[in-house]
């Protein structure tokens, strides 16, 4: 099987066979619809499980393939965003705090160097709403200073979302995600979510790194091999990362690579801007810097 228009087959099948508006989603899940989204839960299940696991890519690629539309049949059924499915355990689905929407995000690795994303945005609304995303990242010459559409997303598997007011007091909210990148790279990724027109827009010029640098995303990138911290701290009130440092790699034919070096970096939010912070905790407070290695996303 050829892996052609991967990148946009979510898109397609999601919108093809829910569209924009869909039923009417007041009030709870009746027992026969609890059922019904039980039992396309089972069918994802197994076919999330082909996506990640699945030895030979073409295998992966038709898992893959098959999930799409029973993912989409199941966020059909009425009062589908009332549903956690907790069972999809490759599938990451993340909340805001408010649950105002949710998003559906997950990786498919065609090969060792080749890892394609899929993801929707669901509305929690009257009526079912719903927006696909196409990853176009391998498409992007300079993702750290662009904004983009749902149809040119940068593609991740998200793990964490935080919100925060934008200078111009607009909603927004921060998304942390993983991208598994290359043979011998990965990377996880500060990406931001806001909406425009009602329509979800992805980065925003919010990340200064000094008097004249600002990023639309952050991206870093580092050694297969390394655990790497890239998330919110509620108690600093602040995003905190591990500073990476270059040295020669580990893996066979790795050539240079970044990993952490102990020390660590973020950003602090300050009137809609977040400000890099080159150290976070100052020589001597060990006791914090444990208490992170101990949490590495």
């Amino acid at each position: 099987m050829r892996l052609k228009g991967t990148c946009s087959i979510l898109f397609v099948a999601l919108c093809s066979f829910i569209g924009l508006n869909g039923h009417a989603q007041s009030g709870n899940l009746s027992g026969t619809d609890l059922l019904r989204i039980q039992n396309y839960e089972d069918t994802i299940a197994v076919w999330a499980r082909g996506v990640l696991n699945a030895e030979i890519e073409d295998e992966r690629i038709y898992a893959c393939h098959q999930m799409i539309p029973t993912l989409a049949k199941a966020l059909k059924v009425d009062h589908s965003f009332q549903y956690k499915f907790p069972r999809l355990e490759n599938v990451a689905i993340t909340y805001p705090s408010d649950s105002s929407f949710r998003i559906f995000s997950w990786q498919l690795k065609v090969n060792e160097a080749d890892y394609r994303y899929f993801g929707a945005l669901q509305w929690n609304s009257p009526s079912l709403k719903l927006t696909s995303f196409a990853d176009r990242s391998h498409e992007l010459a300079d993702p750290e200073s662009v904004s983009l559409p749902a149809d040119r997303w940068y593609g991740l598997v998200y793990y964490n979302m935080v919100p925060f007011e934008m200078a111009d007091k607009s909603r927004a909210w921060l998304l942390f995600g993983y991208d598994g990148h290359s043979v011998y790279e990965r990377r996880k990724v500060i990406d931001v979510l806001h909406f425009r027109e009602g329509k979800p827009v992805f980065g925003a010029p919010v990340f200064r790194m000094g008097k004249n640098e600002i990023r639309h995303r952050i991206i870093y990138q580092y050694s297969a091999d390394a655990a790497v911290r890239v998330n919110y701290d509620e108690n600093e009130k602040m995003i905190i990362c591990d500073h990476l440092m270059e040295q020669p790699g580990n893996l066979p034919g790795q050539g240079r690579t970044r990993v952490p070096e102990g020390s660590y970096e973020g950003f602090r939010l300050d009137k809609g801007i977040w400000k890099y912070v080159e150290e976070v905790f100052p020589s001597g407070n060990a006791e914090n810097q444990r208490a992170l290695r101990s949490k590495k996303n």
